[in-house]
């Protein structure tokens, strides 16, 4: 899949909007909170029980005769305004000792005792105590006189650098394990959602791809698609119905224009036919005889658009020899020859015999148009079902033999051909699923080659018992 088509996925996109939407709505409810307590004075309120072994660890020295003393910081000078009640001690391995404050006598003599411990939080039990007491925090730290212990149940404030490091923290705490799970959550459902919401898009979508052009009256159903979704079948329905009115409407012009032009045209050449023989009969003939064909192509359009009868078995052979037969006349009128050669007396296919013998006689009349009015037309009809139309003409340049089955297109452009009869030829060959393709004549001109499927054989009899 291209990076253009993925970034159009619509389970890709509501996935990723998804998660987008999870992750403010959670970071929208942990500032909510966190902005709640902190307002509240709960964050602000929280002691920190390190805050004192902190100052005093850098207040620790040692006297010249190598005891234990506190330097005078500015930390420590604050730190005894604000706590009146505040008590440590302090002890390193060589046994000398400092203290501040009225120690408690619980814990007046525990440092000796735990010597050996480098950090402990000692409480009290939780039914049978006096849950008011603090509880007592011991640490080895390391400090200017060396490593030392130092003892105190008195905790400070939260400072702010720690404050907003616990805030973030907590943030993470609440938004990260929550939008993990939700992430997850949305990738292994979403999929799940939009294919079952979508799946009677599918069938739409393959309803619409069996849809041709001369299938009339076919509409998407709307009955298994989400509601969201059906307003857009319904206007597909509509612009459908829309197009086969203005085709239904094309057609029955077509055919009555060319119904109306049969007429004059059929008048036209019986007053023809009375003047007296010569060359400008001969062209007018020609031209009526072009007029003609076109009113007979633009009636087969119609008729083939109609064709919805069973194919019959069609013998290829009779219909080139019917056409060679009607068309003889005009083609030795025009200066040919017209050879027929056939490789069996029958050669079936399943078929419209009229519609094969319109196709048949457009690819001759073709050849009589376009041939140079030179040499000689042959009609060669060959197995499985192949009729070739070959001419001694100038030929059709190799460019050009794509688009010469196109309505309306001609070689020449000022040809006084219409330029339906090798589209027609084409929608027949398709029709019957053939083909129809051009090749270069064995003597320079042109060879239309029109190939029809071969009749089925049928399966043989069972014998009689």
């Amino acid at each position: 899949m291209t990076e253009t088509a993925r970034s159009h996925c619509l389970q890709t996109r509501l996935v990723w909007r998804l998660i987008s939407l999870q992750a403010g709505l959670l970071a929208i409810l942990a500032i909510l909170v966190i902005g709640t307590l902190w307002g509240a004075g709960f964050l602000l309120d929280v002691r920190d029980e390190d805050h004192v072994i902190d100052i005093v660890q850098q207040a620790v020295a040692r006297d010249t005769s190598g005891g234990l003393l506190l330097r005078s910081t500015p930390e420590l000078a604050q730190l005894r305004e604000e706590i009146p009640d505040l008590w440590f001690v302090v002890r390193d391995g060589q046994g000398h000792r400092l203290s501040e404050g009225a120690v408690p006598p619980d814990f007046a003599g525990i440092v000796e005792a735990l010597s050996h411990i480098s950090q402990a939080r000692l409480g009290w039990q939780l039914l049978a105590d006096d849950l008011s007491k603090p509880a007592a925090r011991l640490k080895r730290v390391e400090t200017a006189a060396g490593k030392v212990q130092i003892l105190t149940a008195t905790q400070g404030k939260l400072s702010g650098r720690k404050a907003v490091l616990m805030s973030s923290l907590s943030f993470l705490g609440i938004v990260l394990p929550g939008l993990l799970l939700m992430t997850a959550a949305t990738f292994i459902a979403t999929p799940m959602v939009v294919k079952r919401a979508l799946a009677g898009l599918a069938m739409i979508a393959d309803q619409a791809r069996r849809i041709d052009i001369h299938q009339r009256g076919a509409r998407l159903s709307v009955e298994h698609v989400a509601d969201e979704i059906a307003p857009l079948v319904r206007a597909v329905n509509e612009a459908l119905a829309r197009l086969d009115d203005g085709y239904s409407r094309h057609q029955r012009f077509v055919a009555d224009a060319a119904h109306e032009l049969r007429t004059p045209i059929a008048i036209l050449n019986t007053r023809l036919e009375s003047l007296p023989p010569g060359a400008e009969k001969t062209r007018l003939l020609e031209d009526t005889a072009r007029l003609s064909t076109l009113t007979e192509q633009l009636l087969d359009i119609q008729r083939l658009d109609q064709c919805r009868s069973p194919f019959t078995p069609v013998d290829v052979v009779a219909v080139a020899q019917g056409v060679a037969a009607d068309l003889a006349p005009l083609a030795i009128a025009a200066g040919y020859e017209l050879s027929l050669q056939v490789a069996a007396d029958r050669i079936e296919t399943l078929g419209d015999h009229a519609a094969i013998e319109r196709a048949v006689t457009n690819l001759v009349q073709n050849a009589i148009q376009h041939g140079g009015r030179h040499g000689t037309i042959s009609i060669h009809v060959s197995r499985p079902a192949t009729i070739e139309v070959t001419d001694e003409g100038p030929g059709i340049p190799a460019e050009q033999r794509a688009l010469i089955f196109e309505p309306f297109y001609r070689v020449t452009p000022l040809d006084r051909g219409a330029g339906l009869g090798l589209n027609m030829v084409r929608e027949i060959a398709r029709m019957h699923g053939g083909h129809i393709s051009v090749l270069d004549g064995p003597n320079g001109g042109a060879c239309f080659r029109l190939t029809l499927p071969p009749r089925p054989s049928l399966p043989p009899a069972p014998s009689a018992k």
